[in-house]
């Protein structure tokens, strides 16, 4: 058998010669380092640089350093919570008008007999401003001055995953950035310990908790090192946070700078993202082992601001969640998203609204009265809001998905409180007033945080991309 090794030997050749030659320059523009792959010399350490993002300085003054997006998922309706109309309980049983319904996409309803369906819970009048908001939210009534509620929200997806793609990416094309990896990719973050964007999840029992894919927090074509961490809110909030027995601090210090070191020597020579990104992890992760167990121990929490929020801390609740939100805000997160999978109610909508409701209500509203106490709610911006509304169509004792018209709320700096933006028709089947499309109160919420969202892009496969895409709109009657 005759085997060809002239083509091992200009093979060896070419690469051979390619890996002296990185290793030349890398001499000449680094003397410090030598060898095969610029080896980095004996104590050196590799540079964990502090993301500051690339928007520097701000396109214009920010009113708001963070975000707490709490996230109802499941898609609440709107007829039931921040939306009244008493013209859809005048018509509760009869024939929902073809005209407002003819031609346009309804989930599950679609082909069948449409009938209005009212309004199963009373509306109040709430705070100085008069806000009308459902019985069913007690507590949030008591901070109606503070909260800005939008009533005209359109989106384009009417499945629930679709549809939550959508809020967080601005498009129903997965492995787009979710907003929270765009601010960290843009603004960085304000905290050396904990990642810049952070997700907690927390399900109810009322209605059918529809599963949320970790890719709702990805950072698409980012770097990797913009993407949300979850936490998990029992237990340890993060795997192997804690070193094993007898491992100490020090020690996983030294595996940890050695393992810098390894990683750094590749990324001298190949300038990947990627490593750059593994680089920040370790450093991140390292921190982390110190930092979060402390930001897990509530034990410190006075006694009055526990029973605020209505936890004791470290029971997986939406309350707890909360808590640990604002915790979170004041160690420098600059995005927080708190799901809560209780809101799909397709069936009982008046039982199973009112019980998620009273999961979320009490934390919701201590929320904003623990960052205002603490005067944090002047540079926080509060958001509530699902990924879509309900039909004033029943479906059974239930609503089916709805995409012409929702609401969601918005508190914090720069938000008008005790205001209401925009409208539905008088049976909340259409938005018809001051619209607001995703792309804009996502164009609304860069505003906010200094980003003018047109100008907040990244480069991938020849094209500039931006998490509004080629529309939205800042939504200026809402601001301060």
């Amino acid at each position: 058998m005759t085997t060809d090794n002239s083509i091992h030997r200009r093979t060896f050749l070419r690469t051979g010669t390619a890996g002296i030659g990185t290793a030349i320059l890398a001499s000449l523009l680094k003397p410090e380092f030598s060898g095969i792959y610029g080896l980095l010399a004996a104590d050196a350490k590799p540079a964990i640089d502090k993301w500051a993002g690339v928007v520097r300085p701000l396109h214009h003054p920010a009113k708001v350093k963070r975000v707490i997006y709490l996230c109802m998922a499941g898609g609440p309706s709107h007829l039931e919570t921040w939306d009244y109309k008493p013209k859809l309980a005048e018509m509760n049983g009869q024939p929902m008008p073809e005209s407002f319904t003819k031609g346009k996409p309804i989930a599950q309803l679609q082909g069948a007999k449409l009938t209005c369906f009212a309004p199963q819970h009373r509306f109040e009048k709430f705070g100085q401003s008069g806000q009308e908001i459902s019985e069913i939210f007690p507590h949030i009534g008591g901070v109606a001055d503070e909260i800005c509620i939008i009533r005209s929200m359109v989106t384009e997806a009417i499945n629930h995953d679709p549809a939550h793609t959508f809020m967080n990416t601005g498009t129903t094309i997965s492995g787009r950035p979710a907003l929270g990896a765009w601010l960290n990719y843009g603004l960085g973050s304000e905290s050396e310990n904990l990642p810049g964007f952070v997700v907690m999840t927390s399900t109810g029992k009322f209605g059918q908790a529809q599963p949320i894919a970790a890719r709702q927090w990805h950072s698409g074509f980012l770097p990797s090192r913009f993407q949300g961490v979850e936490f998990r809110s029992k237990g340890d909030p993060v795997l192997y946070v804690r070193n094993p027995a007898g491992v100490t601090i020090d020690r996983q210090r030294d595996i940890v700078d050695t393992v810098q070191k390894l990683n750094q020597l590749e990324n001298n020579v190949v300038d990947d993202p990627e490593i750059a990104t593994r680089i920040s992890a370790y450093e991140t992760a390292f921190r982390m082992q110190a930092s979060v167990p402390e930001l897990m121990d509530v034990s410190n929490e006075p006694k009055h601001i526990l029973e605020m929020y209505g936890t004791e801390g470290g029971d997986g609740s939406f309350n707890a969640n909360c808590l640990l939100a604002r915790r979170l805000a004041e160690r420098g997160v600059r995005f927080i998203q708190l799901y809560h999978r209780d809101w799909d109610h397709h069936g009982a909508v008046k039982e199973h609204s009112a019980g998620t409701a009273k999961e979320v209500d009490q934390a919701c509203a201590a929320l904003l009265k623990d960052l205002k106490q603490r005067d944090m709610l002047k540079d926080t911006l509060v958001i509530w809001g699902g990924e879509f509304g309900r039909t004033p169509m029943a479906q059974g004792s239930g609503r089916d998905h709805h995409i012409k018209g929702f609401s969601i709320w918005m508190a914090g700096g720069g938000i008008k409180g005790g205001f209401s933006h925009g409208q539905t028709d008088e049976l909340g089947y259409d938005s018809v007033h001051d619209i607001v499309h995703v792309n804009d109160f996502h164009a609304t919420i860069l505003h906010l945080l200094g980003i003018d969202h047109t100008r907040l892009t990244y480069r991938f496969q020849g094209r500039d991309f931006r998490l509004t895409d080629v529309a939205g709109n800042v939504v200026k009657p809402i601001l301060a």
